[in-house]
């Protein structure tokens, strides 16, 4: 399984809204995708609550069955969307995947 964890943060204004208004636009385009990608094996979206230092404004966490499944997902022309919009409206991105381990049983996070 291959974990896909993409970060951002995002200027007070852009594109005729504020942080907050984008931020939520986001999260309603990258939820939308759940149903129409069936690659997505799972999906969480969250924002800082703004207690730490050098932090991101929003999180995405997504899982596929494998590099291909990934690879569909980021050529989709929904996601393709999604991500214009981000890059429109973002300041700053960082990405990263990995291989997720067969569990053997529970697991420490």
């Amino acid at each position: 399984m291959i974990r896909h964890i993409v970060m951002w943060s995002f200027p007070e204004q852009a594109e005729g809204a504020d942080k907050k208004a984008n931020m939520s636009k986001i999260r309603e385009a990258l939820l939308a995708l759940r149903p129409i990608i069936p690659e997505i094996l799972e999906m969480e979206i969250g924002e800082d609550i703004g207690i730490g230092r050098d932090t991101w404004d929003m999180v995405l966490i997504t899982c596929f069955a494998d590099a291909q499944a990934l690879n569909v997902y980021q050529n989709h022309p929904a996601h393709k969307a999604v991500s214009a919009f981000v890059a429109k409206v973002r300041q700053n991105r960082a990405c990263v995947d990995f291989t997720i381990p067969p569990r053997l049983g529970p697991s420490i996070r």
